[in-house]
Order: C-alpha cells, then sequence, then structure tokens
C-alpha cells in the first residue's frame, strides 16, 4: 500500500489531530505535512514497518481511547512513531535498525512547532515517541501506555496474520544473514517473555494470551532452527579427514580437540 492508496479518511484524521492540539496552520499546510509523512510510511524498503503498520497502530489507538488523557496527542505520537526507518546494515549493527523513535520524536518535535502546535504539546508527542524506544513505560502514564500497547497489539493477532507478520519483517531484514536474524530475534522474544505482562493499559489486557502464546511458539521455532544451523556451521567447519598418506595438518596435530 502506497501513499496514494491511502484511506481518504486517513490525511483528514491527521488535520483534525493536528487542530485538535492546538495547531494553527491552514489546513492545506497539514494536510502537505501529512502527505509527505505517508511518503515517509511508503517506502519501498518497509516491507512491514509501513503504512499498513501505521493504520494498524491508530486503529488500536481508537480501540484503546478510552484510557488515553490527550487522545490526539497520542495518535499524533502514531503518526510520528516511524517517521525514521532503515534498514540497511550499518544501521542494523548499530542497533538503530528499523523504526527510530529518537530521530523520529525529533521529526515530530520540528513539524508540528511548524504548524502551530504549542510548544507543550510538540514536546508531549515527542516524548510519547521516545517512550517507545524500549516499548517500557510508566504504568500511571495511560497516554504511552496506549500508545506502547497498540504497536505491540501484532503479536495477539491470530495465528495465521502473526505468520505472515513474520514473513514481512524477515523480507524488510532480506539483507541480515539468517543466523544474525535469528539470534536477534531470540533476544527480543526471551526479553518479551521475561516481562511480567506485555500489555499495561486494562483495556489491552485481553491481548496478552493470544501474543504470549504467538511469542512463545515463535521463540521455539527460532530455537529449533538456530540449532539446525549451528549443527550445519560446525559440520562444515570441521577439517577433512586426511587421505591416506597424506600428512595430517599441524594445526590438527599440535592442538588437540576437546576431550581428546
Amino acid at each position: 500500500m502506497g501513499a496514494l492508496e491511502a484511506p481518504q479518511w486517513l490525511l483528514s484524521g491527521f488535520v483534525r489531530s493536528v487542530q485538535a492540539a492546538g495547531g494553527t496552520a491552514q489546513p492545506e499546510e497539514i494536510r502537505s505535512t501529512g502527505e509527505s509523512l505517508l511518503e515517509r510510511w511508503s517506502s519501498p524498503e518497509r516491507r512491514f514497518h509501513n503504512l499498513k503498520h501505521l493504520l494498524s497502530v491508530l486503529s488500536r489507538v481508537d480501540e484503546l481511547t478510552e484510557e488515553t488523557h490527550e487522545p490526539d496527542l497520542v495518535r499524533l505520537a502514531a503518526w510520528y512513531h516511524g517517521a525514521v526507518f532503515a534498514s540497511d546494515l550499518a544501521a542494523t549493527r548499530a542497533n538503530k535498525g528499523g523504526e527510530d523513535e529518537v530521530a523520529s520524536a525529533g521529526v515530530a518535535r520540528t513539524e508540528l512547532l511548524a504548524l502551530g502546535v504549542p510548544e507543550a504539546r510538540a514536546q508531549r508527542v515527542h516524548d510519547l515517541v521516545v517512550h517507545l524506544a524500549r516499548h517500557t513505560t510508566d504504568r500511571s502514564d495511560p497516554d504511552s501506555a496506549v500508545l506502547c500497547d497498540a504497536d505491540l497489539a501484532m503479536l495477539a493477532v491470530e495465528p495465521q496474520r502473526y505468520k505472515a507478520y513474520l514473513e514481512e519483517l524477515r523480507a524488510e531484514y532480506s539483507h541480515i544473514p539468517q543466523h544474525d536474524f535469528l539470534q536477534a530475534r531470540q533476544r527480543i522474544l526471551r526479553k518479551l517473555l521475561a516481562r511480567p505482562s506485555l500489555f499495561i493499559s486494562p483495556l489491552s489486557e485481553r491481548w496478552e494470551e493470544p501474543a504470549r502464546q504467538n511469542v512463545t511458539a515463535e521463540l521455539s521455532r527460532v530455537e529449533k532452527e538456530l540449532g539446525k544451523l549451528e549443527v550445519q556451521e560446525a559440520g562444515s567447519e570441521a577439517p577433512a579427514a586426511p587421505a591416506d598418506g597424506e600428512p595430517v595438518p599441524a594445526s590438527t596435530a599440535t592442538h588437540p580437540q576437546p576431550g581428546a
């Protein structure tokens, strides 16, 4: 789904949220900023963190809107939370692959101020986006909790959709070697399962069980595949047995294998 294919109501919603946040710019200027955001979300390299993901997060925010204090600020944070994105190898190795919440927060603050949003509210949107960096938040901050829960809601979808999500995610990082990708997923999944709860806001509690089932099943698959890859890699690195009459390589002769 590209920017030109976005639902007609999407830009209108952005305009309304900016105006509700106190934006004083003309509607045409606000719409132009929204169109620029849609272009960001529609970048070809985005296979999961794309316009469909933005729509999903906005939809989940609306489901949880009863929990929020300032729903339009949460919606604006959803619009901006993945404004800056990079899946290239250099960014991934620097642990900044995917959505860069800190850089995205900076874009949000700059653009909202330019649209006449009061500084305190533009800063609040900035802070909400930054809080997503580690998906941890203060339980006393319901707006931050709702944004975090809306972003993680994909974990709770039915198994077939979860499978499609994983395929899109792998395609987004297709340049990352499989072993490295699986190790990264293993770390993420273990951290998620170690949390007392994946979701924070009361209305999102219904997502907890299906999300844990999906994450647990994925972790099991990831660890099995990692085990197979490690066996294959160990086999490929083992020295070939010398043919009859062929001298034993010095490295093998002088450094016996463990257990020998």
